[in-house]
């Protein structure tokens, strides 16, 4: 009976205090604290929902009916990003480019190959005057142009003589150029350019010499004023694109003096956004600044999708990101290409294998099938002295004939071409009698991945498995090595800035 009057005390006490029907003071703590976070999540949603629909309504995409239908076939492998530089004067862009003009230029332009197993890439920079074939382009009206014949490539962008340029004519011209597929393409402006290093924060640059207005434009008939002091420094906004138009007063005064300057402060950038950190947050401001002031084809049409691709080059490492330039050479004043080069560029980009020869496909070899670093070192054996018989393993016809054939070539003779007596012979097999060995593995360079068995009878004798086959198609697929003239003067983005920044 106590009990109970106490808990009707209690009750009409807690009335008096106006607590009746709330929950112990724990639970409200919790139940504040769900619906703060909840309410902070709506808003956070709000906002990016606003933010994007902000980005969505400032990209600016240009028509795909002026890409080429007769274009290469898609690879499904890795990825090739054309970007063009553009220096039209007109609009907001004349405060940054002095000059006059309406007609978009395109000033510079670079095709970024992302390899497939989105660790590695490269930048292959095309000089504006390289001399190239056009192919036919749509015009404003709707109509196409014809082809034209060794022109410079930077007029691909002038048909039409619009101010936006032509950026569906540049594709077609670099895809008649290379023979690959160009996946996406984006157009940035001066003001685009300065809008992007100041989202940044800033790019470090480095300077071989002090850097006057005179150098910047030639026609201005004196030095002018001080640009830029000898050495490193940040650069952002007009003085930035100061930095990479600058041509005249360093090196030789060329467009490539340029381009490896250009190369230089592209490293410098990707190296930036690499330190502050490749994820939504740090790179929403670069991808604001793009959409405000870039073109793009519609498969970059979107805020996510401009996230999406950024987001997909993480993890590629700045050792493994490269710039070239298209193999060249003067002709005249203008630029003539190396083809034989040129086109064991282009095809290490088809087979997605790096300039120095790494494949990035992202695909693993079958197995028994050789590294492409084993399969390239058959080339340097000398098997002089060395006299070898050779029997087919395998039911592939001619597989002995063309072993043979390359034992030959390399010196070593022949003595005898058969079929094996038994024809399911996986991996090759390298018999050898006594105080052959040695030979025996001069031999063994010649056909990666095989084994050895001694043998009581004289001689070398070489039974073929089907991984001799899996070599041969191997290697069959595997472009040739690039030049030392393209690898060897590849710029890491990783490399000092100080580093390489003119020919001449």
């Amino acid at each position: 009976m106590r009990a109970s009057t106490t808990a009707v005390r209690r009750s009409s006490a807690a009335r008096r205090r106006g607590d009746a029907g709330k929950p112990p003071r724990g639970r409200r703590i919790l139940l504040i604290v769900v619906v703060t976070v909840v309410s902070l999540v709506a808003v956070l949603i709000a906002v990016a929902g606003w933010l994007y629909s902000r980005l969505n309504a400032s990209i600016t995409t240009f028509d795909e009916k002026g890409i080429d239908r007769n274009r290469p076939a898609p690879t499904f492998a890795g990825q090739n990003i054309l970007v063009i530089g553009s220096d039209s004067r007109s609009g907001t862009n004349s405060r940054f480019g002095g000059g006059k003009g309406d007609v978009g230029r395109s000033d510079t332009a670079f095709l970024l190959h992302v390899y497939a197993d989105r660790k590695h890439a490269v930048a292959v920079s095309i000089p504006r005057d390289t001399l190239v074939d056009i192919p036919r382009c749509r015009l404003p009206d709707g109509t196409w142009s014809g082809p034209q014949s060794n022109v410079m490539f930077n007029s691909a962008f002038t048909v039409g003589l619009t101010a936006k340029g032509n950026p569906a004519c540049t594709q077609n011209t670099v895809e008649k150029l290379t023979g690959l597929r160009v996946d996406h393409t984006v157009v940035v402006d001066f003001q685009g350019f300065a809008a992007m290093t100041r989202a940044v924060g800033g790019v470090a640059v480095c300077l071989p010499k002090d850097i006057y207005e005179g150098d910047l434009n030639p026609n201005l008939g004196s030095r002018g004023k001080l640009l830029f002091t000898k050495g490193r420094q940040v650069v952002a906004g007009h003085k930035a694109l100061d930095y990479v138009r600058v041509r005249h007063g360093i090196g030789d005064g060329s467009d490539i003096g340029r381009i490896q300057r250009q190369q230089a402060f592209m490293s410098a950038l990707i190296k930036k956004v690499k330190a502050q950190g490749v994820n939504p947050v740090t790179l929403l401001p670069l991808v604001e600044a793009a959409a405000r002031s870039m073109t793009f084809d519609p498969g970059l049409g979107s805020a996510d999708k401009l996230l999406s691709f950024a987001m997909s080059m993480k993890d590629i490492d700045l050792r493994n990101t490269k710039f070239v330039t298209l193999p060249w050479r003067y002709q005249g004043a203008r630029v003539a290409i190396v083809r034989d080069e040129a086109e064991a560029l282009w095809a290490a980009l088809k087979a997605d294998r790096t300039i120095d020869g790494v494949d990035a496909s992202g695909k693993a070899r079958p197995s028994g099938s050789p590294s492409p670093m084993a399969a390239a070192s058959a080339t340097a054996v000398s098997g002089t002295g060395i006299s070898v018989a050779v029997y087919n393993g395998t039911t592939v016809t001619g597989l002995a004939a063309r072993a043979a054939d390359k034992l030959t070539g390399a010196g070593f003779t022949v003595t005898r071409v058969a079929t094996s007596s038994t024809q399911t012979h996986d991996t090759t097999l390298i018999r050898y009698g006594p105080g052959m060995a040695s030979q025996a593995k001069t031999v063994a360079r010649m056909f990666p991945g095989a084994t050895f068995q001694r043998s009581t009878d004289p001689g070398i004798t070489v039974i073929l498995g089907r991984s001799y086959q899996r070599t041969l198609d191997h290697a069959a697929a595997m472009p040739a090595p690039l030049p030392t003239s393209v690898a060897g003067k590849a710029r890491s983005a990783d490399d000092d800035i100080c580093s390489n920044l003119s020919y001449g």
